[in-house]
């Protein structure tokens, strides 16, 4: 795993960053800068937009992936490349005419709980349309393997524009409402710059032959904008139910929780960028020892480092919401059950590589129907009577039954899973370091508690993983780095 776990770590870093600007904006900029309610519309902006990316982007990012490495000779890599690039359009311009016509009934409609949605229901198209371009751009570079870049822009740029933003609010040099489009602005800018990347690893040649297989890049393409668009509702269905059913102002407690819990998927969106490529060139060719050995350690190296990451949020989590707001402490239930769903997804290794970049793909059509009207009615149900919680046991069910479904049709189809007895160590080893360190409390200021407990625990951690070989590939990186033999 030389590429993964040279791109991985780099990925990881660059996250790692981008979610520390993103937490100092979202746990403090956010919360003192902007009101509740603001803070609350600007998350259903960008969550509905998020919705309706997969649908706009029409499976071009994962058909890249998926197609890219079979086509050999350059003229139908071109062909291929060219038709990706203007395939979107099928549905942007479609979109963008509905929704020009019916405007104000869709508006009226978002807004029927708060009214402060409606003036700026035309910004969830626009943010749509500049989310789907960046990804069909940042899988342009991912099929040459080249993900660091790309995922700078994914994971950092934008925070980066909105600290600036908040701070410029802060000294009253922008209003609340302009910081609403000036952010919509960074997601545009953010698009055009990975264009910019994409094409100077290979320029588009233009070129579209009669001659070339249309019909099943756009089967694949029409069939994965249902399949590719599970995750990406599961993650967002919930802020936008909670948008529709209650107070506008609960997203912003809701948002700040599942921002706290979603670290812990951090290394596997690193390693998925470099990963998911891999996975589809090794389907393709056929080699499925390679395949099964990439799915395990896959699955090993992100259980442990996202079980640390568990750890750390766990036995600190009541001391970060002391500085903090007092009412966004409504979400530390939320945290607890959002954390064990990444960790369950860490664990999973590259599972979803291995269905989307496979001839089963279909299936996750009949999943994913299935998963998203067991979430939709589940929050119906949970969100009026119980809020924020309510939606947060709505995601942990779902993603439960979901994740479950794909380990299941994975070892049905291809005969491997991802675990090993490393797994049930390592699983022993997160919850005895949780049970150890969620009750002792230092008598010092939280921000000192926080670091102190961190240092210990990461050191008996580390120790522990390193003595007992729990990962190759992380054993391999600690010799490295400490020079040990």
């Amino acid at each position: 795993m030389g590429i993964v776990a040279s791109q991985s770590i780099k990925n990881t870093i660059i996250t790692y960053l981008g979610f520390g600007i993103g937490a100092i904006n979202t746990l403090f900029l956010y919360t003192q800068f902007l009101t509740a309610d603001y803070f609350g519309l600007i998350v259903f902006i960008l969550s509905t937009a998020n919705i309706m990316m997969p649908l706009l982007m029409f499976g071009v990012n994962n058909s890249l992936i998926k197609f890219y490495s079979s086509y050999k000779t350059r003229k139908h890599q071109n062909n291929f490349l060219t038709f990706m690039l203007f395939l979107p359009f099928l549905v942007i311009i479609p979109v963008g005419l509905i929704g020009s016509l019916f405007y104000d009934t869709i508006a009226s409609w978002l807004a029927k709980e708060n009214h402060i949605i409606k003036d700026y229901t035309w910004l969830i198209y626009v943010l749509a349309v500049a989310l789907a371009y960046f990804e069909v751009f940042f899988s342009w570079s991912k099929i040459h393997f080249k993900s660091v870049f790309g995922n700078f822009m994914r994971e950092a740029f934008h925070r980066v524009g909105t600290m600036v933003l908040l701070l410029a609010v802060y000294y009253e040099k922008l209003s609340v409402e302009e910081f609403i489009y000036a952010l919509s602005f960074v997601y545009i800018l953010r698009m055009l710059i990975m264009k910019i990347y994409a094409f100077s690893i290979r320029f588009p040649k233009l070129y579209l032959n009669t001659n070339f297989d249309y019909l099943n890049v756009l089967k694949y393409s029409f069939l994965i904008i249902i399949a590719g668009s599970v995750s990406m509702l599961l993650l967002d269905l919930d802020k936008f139910m909670l948008g529709e059913l209650i107070e506008l102002e609960n997203i912003a407690y809701y948002t700040v929780a599942i921002f706290i819990a979603t670290v812990i998927a951090v290394p596997a969106r690193a390693m998925h960028q470099i990963v998911n490529p891999l996975t589809a060139s090794l389907l393709n060719d056929k080699k499925k020892k390679e395949l099964e050995k990439l799915y395990k350690t896959s699955s090993i190296t992100l259980f442990i480092i996202g079980g640390f990451i568990f750890i750390l949020i766990i036995i600190n989590i009541n001391q970060l919401y002391t500085l903090m707001n007092p009412e966004y402490s409504q979400g530390l239930f939320i945290v607890f059950i959002i954390s064990i769903v990444k960790l369950i997804d860490n664990l999973l290794g590259n599972n979803n590589a291995i269905i989307f970049n496979s001839n089963y793909y279909r299936i996750i059509l009949v999943f994913g129907f299935c998963i998203v009207i067991l979430a939709v009615l589940l929050n119906y149900l949970l969100i009026p009577k119980y809020g924020i919680e309510g939606a947060a046991v709505a995601s942990l069910i779902a993603f439960l039954v979901y994740d479950f479904l794909k380990l299941w049709y994975v070892n049905l189809k291809f005969k491997m899973h991802p675990f090993s007895g490393k797994t049930i160590h390592t699983l022993v080893l997160i919850t005895v370091f949780c049970l150890a360190f969620y009750f002792w409390e230092f008598p010092f200021h939280a921000i000192i508690n926080i670091a102190l407990k961190s240092i210990l625990a990461g050191i008996a951690y580390a120790f522990i993983v390193f003595k007992f070989s729990l990962s190759e590939d992380l054993n391999t990186i600690f010799k490295k780095v400490f020079k040990l033999r």
